[in-house]
């Protein structure tokens, strides 16, 4: 069960945006399309994460004059990655360890998709209750 698979099923479009980005108008895209964080990309290679958190923490540091600062002032860098064939429970293991929420999954430079910490549970949860509904349908057979 590996990354792959939650791509697979959710799909490898990616919203990002680029370091030169206002956080104004990366918080804007973060409320219109209803998301926590996006991969920041410069000159085609991921270089840090924007997330909610993010705009909190330099709201509480500089202020509203914060929104006219720039993404790449204030994003999460560098960024840690997966790649497609990582197995789900290590990449659950590293967010965990390093109190993170996103995920971009990357090969040779490229960005392939990205991952929430939700993504990754409910894949999770999907194959648990798959596995309990065959060892009840076996229990039941025998």
């Amino acid at each position: 069960m590996t990354i792959a698979a939650i791509l697979s099923g959710k799909g490898q479009d990616v919203i990002t945006v680029s370091g030169d980005t206002t956080v104004r108008d990366a918080v804007a895209l973060l409320s219109e399309k209803r998301i926590g964080a996006v991969p920041v990309i410069e000159g085609g290679t991921v270089v840090g994460i924007f997330s909610e958190r993010d705009v909190i923490h330099c709201l509480q540091r500089d202020g509203t004059g914060a929104l006219d600062n720039q993404v790449r002032n204030v994003m999460t860098a560098p960024a840690i990655t997966v790649t497609r064939d990582q197995p789900v429970l290590a990449a659950l293991s590293l967010m965990t360890a390093r109190r993170i929420r996103h995920l971009p999954v990357v090969e040779g430079g490229a960005l392939l998709g990205f991952v929430s910490i939700g993504d990754l549970v409910k894949y999770r949860i999907e194959r648990i209750e798959a596995e309990a509904a065959q060892m009840r349908a076996y229990i039941q057979s025998a």
